[in-house]
C-alpha cells in the first residue's frame, strides 16, 4: 500500500512537471516550494524563507517547544512521509531528523533536493549551521546579520561580572547533561559552572545531591509538558523535588534548547542573569 502511494505521488509529480512550462525568471535557482519535515528544520525555514515560499511545515511547528511557533500560524503542515511530501511537489525539503534516515534518499531519487541540518554541539557549530542553511535558503546576508547579533549578545554577557556559581540542568525526564553537549557550552558562555561532572547525558546525580547542592537549578521543558514525568523518572524522587523547591530555579524555555539555533543565546542570557542575582 505504501509503495503504491509513493508511485502514485511520483506519477503525479512527473505529469505536473510535463504539463507546466514556466518561463525563465531572474531567481530561477531560488527555492519557491519549501517543505520542512521537523520542528528543528521549521525554525530555519521560518527564519530564512519568505512566507509565500513555504509550502508546508512539520506537525510540531506551533508546539510550545518550537521557537518560531508564532510565525508558523496559518501555514499548512505535512507528515514526514515520502508519499505525503512528494504529493505537494516541493522543489526543496529541509530536515534535521524528520522522516527517518532514509527519507532523503527517497526524495532525492525523483529530483527533490534536501537540506540536511546538523546537530550542533558547540556555539561555533551553531554559527556554521546558521550561515550554511541561511545561505542555502537564499538569505546569506540575513544569516550573517543573525550570527553578528548572536556574537554581540554573547560579548555583552561575557563582559558582565558575577560570582562563579554552579548550576544543574534538569528536565522532567530526570536527565541532566555535562561536558560535550550544547547545553554545557551554554553554561560556559554564561559564566556558570556545570554541577554535573560526568560528560554527556546522564540521569540526575541523586546520590550526590543528597549531600551536595548546586547554587542554581536550570529547569528546562517544565513549561510545556513535552517531557512527561513518569513513575520511573528521577525527577520524581524526593531529592530531585527538593532541588526545585529549595534552590533558585532558572526556567529555561524548551524552545531555547530543543534545537541548535541562534535562539540558544536566550538561554545563555537567562543563565547569566540568574547568576547575577544575590544568593
Amino acid at each position: 500500500m505504501i509503495r503504491l502511494a509513493i508511485l502514485a505521488a511520483l506519477a503525479s509529480l512527473s505529469l505536473a512537471a510535463c504539463a507546466q512550462a514556466p518561463g525563465p525568471r531572474a531567481d530561477a535557482d531560488a527555492p519557491r516550494r519549501i517543505v520542512s519535515l521537523d520542528y528543528c528544520a521549521d525554525q530555519y525555514v521560518l527564519k530564512f524563507a519568505d512566507r509565500g515560499d513555504i509550502l508546508a511545515l512539520s506537525p510540531d511547528a506551533e508546539k510550545s517547544f518550537s521557537y518560531m511557533r508564532a510565525e508558523a500560524g496559518g501555514i499548512r503542515t505535512v507528515r514526514p512521509r515520502t508519499a505525503d511530501v512528494l504529493a505537494l511537489q516541493p522543489d526543496l525539503v529541509v530536515r534535521t531528523y524528520g522522516g527517518g534516515h532514509d527519507i532523503a534518499n527517497f526524495l532525492e531519487k525523483p529530483g527533490v533536493p534536501v537540506i540536511q541540518i546538523g546537530f550542533p554541539q558547540t556555539l561555533d557549530e551553531v554559527r556554521s549551521e546558521v550561515l550554511r542553511v541561511g545561505t542555502a535558503l537564499g538569505k546569506p546576508e540575513k544569516a550573517e546579520g543573525l550570527v553578528a547579533e548572536m556574537d554581540s549578545r554573547l560579548r555583552a554577557i561575557s563582559a558582565r561580572k558575577h560570582p562563579r556559581r554552579s548550576a544543574l540542568y534538569m528536565t522532567p525526564a530526570g536527565v541532566t547533561t555535562g561536558e560535550g553537549t550544547l547545553v554545557h557550552e551554554l553554561f560556559v558562555a554564561a559564566g556558570v559552572d556545570n554541577f554535573q561532572g560526568r560528560p554527556g547525558w546522564n540521569p540526575l546525580p541523586l546520590e550526590r545531591l543528597a549531600y551536595e547542592k548546586p547554587d542554581l537549578i536550570a529547569a528546562s521543558f517544565f513549561d510545556g509538558g513535552t517531557n512527561h514525568v513518569d513513575n520511573w523518572s528521577a525527577a520524581r524522587h524526593t531529592v530531585a523535588q527538593a532541588q526545585l523547591r529549595d534552590l533558585p530555579v532558572v526556567p529555561l524555555e524548551g524552545a531555547w534548547t530543543a534545537c541548535g539555533g541562534w535562539f540558544v543565546v536566550d538561554a545563555v542570557e537567562a543563565l547569566a542573569a540568574a547568576a547575577e542575582e544575590p544568593s
